[in-house]
Parts: structure tokens; sequence; C-alpha cells
């Protein structure tokens, strides 16, 4: 069957579950183009409709990305178990390394492992959550945001570090 190019508006309503945990109604819709070639394309609104060496491309607008924006996930292991501040102020900060792992195959076919190390840091509850349960070895789930940030350490030299704020903290495994 032959078509021509034509754009159809479907009302359907798709949940998605985001990171506040509050669901959210979003739009879907289907673009069927040229004849002998279908093409839908399934997008959240609001988007912009852009043509680039004439196919008609989609692009999400920045309130969309913001929304995604420096954020980090991450499931692994603790490698030590966490070191625990409590600050003048009576609040909590925990610190603690997490370890994930991603497998490939080399040249030769051979399963290969490579672990990452990341410094993960939880402020107030969280910190108080993570000194009460977790421990070395330990498999969690952790979303937060990259924070670079500078210190001078016990000899007056300015250091550099990297460190994920972890704002939810999700405890895996046994």
């Amino acid at each position: 069957m032959l078509l021509n190019i034509t754009t159809y508006f479907l009302p359907i309503q798709l949940l998605i579950y985001n990171t506040i945990r509050v669901y959210k109604r979003l739009q879907t819709k289907v673009i069927i183009s040229q004849p002998n070639r279908i093409w839908i394309a399934f997008y959240v609104c609001p988007v912009e409709r852009k043509t680039f060496d004439g196919i008609n491309c989609l692009t999400i607008k920045s309130s969309i990305m913001n929304a995604i924006k420096n954020r980090v996930q991450l499931i692994g292991n603790l490698g030590q178990d966490p070191e625990i501040v409590t600050l003048e102020s009576g609040s909590k900060l925990a610190r603690f390394s997490l370890a994930t792992s991603d497998y490939y195959k080399n040249v030769k076919g051979e399963k290969v492992e490579d672990t990452q190390w990341h410094n993960i840091v939880a402020w107030g509850k969280t910190a108080e959550i993570v000194e009460s349960y977790l421990t070395k070895g330990k498999q969690v789930a952790v979303e937060g945001k990259l924070i670079h940030r500078s210190y001078e350490n016990t000899e007056g030299e300015k250091k550099y570090t990297t460190e994920i704020r972890c704002n939810e903290l999700l405890m895996l495994g046994k």
C-alpha cells in the first residue's frame, strides 16, 4: 500500500516514571512518510521538527534536556566501609568508594573485566542511612550529580577531585 506524506497525531497517553516518583502524561506523534517507506517517530512534547539533508529530524527542546543534565546513575559494590563525619551543625557526611564493572571481549576473544572506581558523597539523612546499613562489599544503586571541586591538603598544595553527590540510594543484594 502506498502512502502519501502525511502526519497523524494520535492521542496516546504514556506513563513515564521519573526520578521524583511522579507520573507524567506524554503524547506520541506518529509520522508516516513517502511511498514505499514508512518512518515512525515517537517523541515527547514539546519538540521542534527540523530538516537535515531532506530528512525530517526531531529535536527535543532544552527544557526536556535540562531534566537529565548532570545526572549520574551507578550500580556497584562498596570498596570499603563508609567514612562518616559529623559536622559542627550536627548534620552528617558520608564518603565511600563504589566499584562498577564492565565486561568485553578482547581481540583474542577472551572475556576482560574493566573496573572503575567512583567517589560517592552523601549528606544528611542519606548519610545516616549509609552509616547504618552500608558496609564493604554491599551492592547499591546510586543516583546523583557529578561534582568537580578543589581543596588544599595539609601541606598547602591545591588538589582537585571528582565526586558524585548522592541524591538517591537503593540497597541491592544481601
